[in-house]
């Protein structure tokens, strides 16, 4: 079979290649990748990869191999998974426990966009807490997760605040019913609950902005600067303030990837894909979406040439 693996070249950052087809695990299902997201992490990750390192983690497909141990969906099902690696191919092999079922209603395309950022968006949110009368503010808010926290939050009853690069990046967010800004020095505080992930000297601003008692939740470092926090600078900005780290991962993942899928269905959740290619044109689009050339998720199908 094809798969995508890394070259260590930050312009060509994949190229194909063949490789055997996976042998799963007896609670493990193979699909049949019809349709794989990428990530903006996994960009970073290219940059250096480590050895063995198969990337991909967002896919949508067919079950052709049922879990030996009689786990997960039957054959001929589509699905939607998030491997631990291994997705920018043909076939991957899959946890049951990390796999939804598909709706009829939801094709390929929108179902690969969902895993790593929807099940970010909703733990992210889980942590927050209810969010109903609530102001909220969101950094680096215009990628994938960005987009699902704003339909999500506003939908909870958060009054939300998103901060993106420029105001082409805010449009849909606007749409959702967020309040854009684009720096976060004009987001007008105080905030309950801030939810920041670009880092560097963001994040102390953004906490300058958090109500007393409040909470901020580090959930990412997306402009690779390192965070710098004065003791002394805190103690004139808001008392009491959590501030507290967040990672999405730990599986199992499929019932929040079926929780997804639900609110899909139901007109709830709308991905917000910025680039559908094939599979062919993974290499420029890893490119641009690392240098931000790309709102919202990039989704290839692999029935689309290489």
């Amino acid at each position: 079979m094809q798969r995508l693996i890394p070259t260590g070249d930050t312009a060509r950052p994949v190229a194909f290649a063949e490789a055997a087809q996976p042998e799963p695990e007896p609670g493990e299902a193979l699909i049949k990748v019809e349709a794989f997201a990428l990530n903006r992490g996994e960009t970073f990750l290219l940059e250096r990869p480590r050895p063995g390192l198969l990337p991909g983690k967002d896919i949508a497909g067919l079950v052709v191999q049922a879990a030996a141990d009689g786990s997960g969906p039957g054959i001929g099902t589509r699905v939607v998974g998030h491997p631990a690696q291994g997705g920018w191919a043909e076939y991957v092999a899959v946890p049951t426990h990390s796999l939804a079922v598909l709706a009829n209603g939801i094709d390929s395309v929108r179902a690969a966009a969902l895993p790593l950022a929807g099940i970010t968006a909703l733990r992210l949110l889980r942590t927050a807490g209810s969010l109903a009368g609530r102001r909220v503010l969101l950094t680096g808010a215009s990628g994938g997760v960005g987009h699902y926290v704003t339909e999500l939050a506003v939908g909870a009853g958060a009054e939300l605040t998103a901060v993106t690069a420029t105001p082409v990046r805010g449009e849909r967010l606007a749409e959702l019913g967020a309040q854009v800004v684009h720096d976060v020095t004009a987001a007008q505080g105080p905030f309950d609950v801030v939810l920041e992930s670009t880092g560097g000297p963001d994040l102390p601003i953004a906490l300058s902005k958090v109500r007393p008692g409040g909470l901020l939740v580090w959930c990412g470092q997306a402009s690779r600067s390192p965070v710098t926090l004065d003791f002394f600078e805190l103690l004139g900005g808001p008392e009491r303030v959590t501030i507290q780290h967040f990672h999405y991962a730990g599986a199992p993942y499929g019932p929040d990837l079926a929780a997804l899928v639900r609110l899909v269905e139901r007109g709830r959740l709308h991905p917000e894909i910025g680039r559908i290619a094939g599979w062919a044109d993974t290499a420029d689009t890893l490119v641009d979406l690392r240098e931000r050339r790309i709102r919202g998720k990039a989704v290839l199908l692999t029935g689309e040439g290489r």
